[in-house]
């Protein structure tokens, strides 16, 4: 008998607390685990159990070594554990909490190839741009445009999601262009009810950081909403480079303000901390990165794109790329 099988039998009499509820539990007879156990406290000197015809208990010695064998054996598992899920077909719900312009655009579009990859998996998608409790409300996975918060979870970083104010070129002609972050006073800044932290807009100035709260005539709670209100000419917003880039390119949309505006964050996926993820998590996890890493499909094509930006005297200025406008 290896050391290893001692430490096990021993454990589950510590556990089962007899020797013969650990000897149904390991298909042996009393006799001999008692004689494993015996042969154990030999070996190391030392009593580890007090046996009594009721009961068993532990001594100081064998205190200290059951709590040590216990990790030992749960390391042994998890061992094994790691290699069976490697072979493992993932399976299963997979249950995700997302946010929701993001997940529309650029998630949804790719969860038929997920799916036709591993066809036992089957996906239940809750769009929300609220943080959500993931192990309370029993999600699996989330995928967040923010900073984690949360130190008990994990964050598979993907992409940089980069933000910024544009307005339709109409607008800007009836309206004018902002030259400073104090301008936008003057201007219509649409404002997303779902979020009120996002309505906080933030610069950086010589002068220093400077924050403007978003007001205007139109607020909706999504936002592809504000996107299409902004392609509309109704005001300016701050939108995310993922929803805006065909546009900003296409010249349906301008980016404003941009040498004072530096506003982005990591597109994540997020889960509870765990040792080892369930094969249907760590399938989709490492799918995403295979989509958005290294570069993210939104910026494929639209790096070196030439975009064509109004100047502040009404010409136009196509010197400089989509992703230098941007910044």
């Amino acid at each position: 008998m290896d050391r290893a099988a001692e430490m096990e039998i021993f454990v589950h009499a510590v556990e089962e607390g007899s020797f013969s509820a650990a000897a149904r539990t390991m298909r042996l007879s009393p006799s001999a685990v008692s004689k494993y156990i015996s042969r154990l406290e030999d070996r190391l000197g030392a009593r580890l159990l007090m046996r009594t015809t009721r009961q068993l208990s532990l001594t100081e010695e064998g205190r200290a070594f059951y709590e040590r064998a216990r990790t030992i054996l749960n390391e042994i598992e998890e061992a094994e554990e790691v290699v069976t899920q490697l072979y493992a077909a993932p399976r299963g719900t997979l249950r995700i909490n997302a946010s929701v312009a993001f997940t529309k655009m650029q998630v949804v579009p790719l969860i038929p190839e997920f799916l036709a990859r591993y066809p036992d998996v089957r996906i239940e998608l809750t769009l929300d741009d609220k943080f959500t409790d993931l192990v309370n409300d029993g999600y699996d996975l989330a995928i967040r445009l923010s900073a984690l918060e949360d130190s008990s979870l994990i964050a598979r970083k993907y992409a940089v999601n980069r933000r910024m104010i544009v307005a339709s070129p109409e607008y800007l002609e009836k309206n004018g262009i902002p030259r400073k972050p104090q301008d936008l006073e003057n201007h219509n800044c649409l404002h997303l009810s779902s979020r009120e932290s996002f309505n906080d807009w933030h610069f950086e100035t010589p002068d220093g950081h400077v924050a403007f709260r978003a007001q205007g005539s139109f607020s909706a709670n999504d936002g592809d909403v504000l996107h299409e209100a902004v392609l509309a000419g109704l005001g300016m917003a701050r939108l995310a480079e993922y929803l805006v880039h065909e546009d900003i390119r296409a010249g349906r949309l301008t980016p404003v303000l941009t040498e004072y505006v530096h506003d982005q964050a990591w597109i994540s996926a997020v889960y509870p901390h765990k040792r080892h993820l369930s094969p249907k998590v760590r399938a989709f996890v490492d799918f995403l990165a295979e989509k958005f890493t290294p570069v993210p499909p939104w910026e494929l094509g639209f790096r070196d794109a030439r975009a064509v930006r109004r100047n502040s005297d009404g010409t136009t200025d196509t010197s400089k790329t989509a992703r230098d406008v941007g910044k």
